[in-house]
């Protein structure tokens, strides 16, 4: 384990109040592991902002009685196929799926692509998570 800094910072009494609170609801048991955890998603933000080779998850709901559209969706993953790690297809009802697509890739590769997955007719909602390969949050 990295050797550990102690620090200490200043700020106003209902800022640390919102703080104490958002710990607490947030489920963790110290403020230092929830302060942490900020700071990484700040560098996994930077990091899609920078370009960087990044891991991303999309997430689409669909109607999959759509005209092509598994057919154009499965297109679309094969044509990004070292982009495309792996999928996973979920039946939610008879009529709607859900997909989850993870991805390595340059950020603005993820992005492009996940708004092509998303602009198909019968795709009725796609998200994106964006998240780090992890190099950089050791």
């Amino acid at each position: 384990m990295p050797d550990l800094v102690r620090l200490s910072l200043s700020i106003q009494k209902p800022l640390y109040e919102r703080l104490e609170k958002m710990v607490k609801r947030s489920g963790y048991t110290n403020r230092s592991e929830f302060v942490r955890d900020l700071i990484r998603q700040q560098l996994v933000e930077r990091e899609w902002d920078a370009n960087a080779e990044v891991v991303g998850t999309v997430t689409l709901v669909y109607d999959h009685h759509r005209h092509n559209l598994t057919e154009k969706l499965t297109d679309l993953q094969h044509e990004h196929h070292t982009t495309v790690l792996a999928t996973t297809h979920v039946h939610l009802s008879h009529d709607l799926c859900a997909e989850m697509i993870l991805m390595r890739s340059k950020a603005r590769h993820i992005q492009e692509l996940a708004d092509s997955l998303r602009q198909q007719k019968g795709v009725l909602h796609a998200g994106l998570t964006m998240t780090s390969t992890g190099h950089s949050l050791a």
